[in-house]
């Protein structure tokens, strides 16, 4: 296939992909955080509104998972660094 293209083409083709699968791993992270929020603060049948307590959950829930994945996605560009040195 890459024969089929020009340097240029094979470039922009590959930010493209590059992008898609980083748009994916975004759409992934969001759906794995809020099943698994879901099912740990929403204790009762939804109604139109959260309760105090679910939505307060709900946002600790989602703050600490997204601070753990910039936490792991750090450690793993470090590694990264170190490895390339």
């Amino acid at each position: 296939m890459s024969g089929q293209f020009d340097e240029a083409t094979q470039k922009e083709l590959q930010t493209f992909l590059d992008r898609e699968q980083a748009q994916a791993r975004v759409q992934q992270s969001i759906h794995t955080f809020t099943s698994m929020c879901w099912d740990k603060c929403i204790t009762g049948t939804p109604s139109t509104r959260f309760s105090r307590s679910e939505e307060s959950c709900l946002v600790n829930c989602v703050d600490r998972f997204l601070d753990t994945s910039l936490f792991m996605v750090k450690k793993i560009e470090e590694q990264r660094e170190q490895m390339q040195r």
